[in-house]
């Protein structure tokens, strides 16, 4: 393996909560009384994407899908730069897998200003060589193109990345991309299976698990 390519929500950052909140509050405001647990059905994906998905199974007349989505973006853009809540293990994962030689990128189905206004509250941004927002794909996750295009950007092939996930849609676009995938999911689901290997947080990373994975 050459590269490491981390997701950001739910994995970097314990933004899905926040998500999950912020679209409860904001769908609430077009009549859409969704739980939370119904919003972390879509977690992975891309939030103009949901929004597209919301608005097909239960029309609202105002405001727009794009203007809904800038709404839901800005509040949660507003929420990371006021705190930035850590997941446990970043610094200790970035540090396994620069000493092990892997070089590093984010590739999140955020958009860019929230990647690297989160980035910047974590205190990593430099610590990555390539940071790449699924929302300058055609299609967000479960799609393999962010992923692709990061490798792409980082001058790798596909097979010789891993890539950290938490989400299943973040999993099968890594399969899909043809890469090993390391997955640190919220809770407990038998799909995960699909992973090269489930850690229980990022801080249960360590060499001999890099080197297994690159056999």
């Amino acid at each position: 393996m050459r590269a490491a390519i981390f997701d950001l929500d739910g994995l970097l950052i314990d933004s899905e909560p926040l998500w999950r909140r912020t679209e409860v509050a904001l769908f609430g405001t077009v009549g859409l009384m969704l739980t939370e647990a119904q919003c972390a059905e879509t977690a992975g994906l891309r939030i103009d994407e949901v929004v597209a998905l919301r608005h097909r199974q239960q029309p609202w007349a105002s405001p727009t899908v794009e203007v809904l989505t800038e709404q839901i973006v800005a509040r949660m853009e507003a929420s990371l730069r006021a705190a930035v809540p850590a997941k446990a293990g970043v610094a200790h994962a970035l540090d396994v897998c620069s000493a092990h030689g892997l070089r590093l990128a984010v590739a999140s189905s955020s958009p860019e200003r929230l990647i690297h206004a989160a980035l910047a509250g974590l205190g990593v941004s430099d610590r990555f060589e390539v940071v790449r927002s699924a929302e300058r794909e055609a299609h967000g996750k479960p799609h393999p193109a962010v992923f692709l295009r990061a490798a792409e950007r980082l001058g790798v092939e596909a097979i010789e990345c891993v890539v950290f996930e938490d989400s299943l849609n973040g999993l099968v676009a890594a399969k899909a991309a043809r890469m090993r995938c390391v997955a640190v999911p919220e809770h407990h689901d038998a799909r995960f299976a699909l992973a090269d290997a489930v850690l229980p947080s990022l801080e249960a990373l360590d060499a001999p698990l890099l080197r297994a994975l690159g056999r």
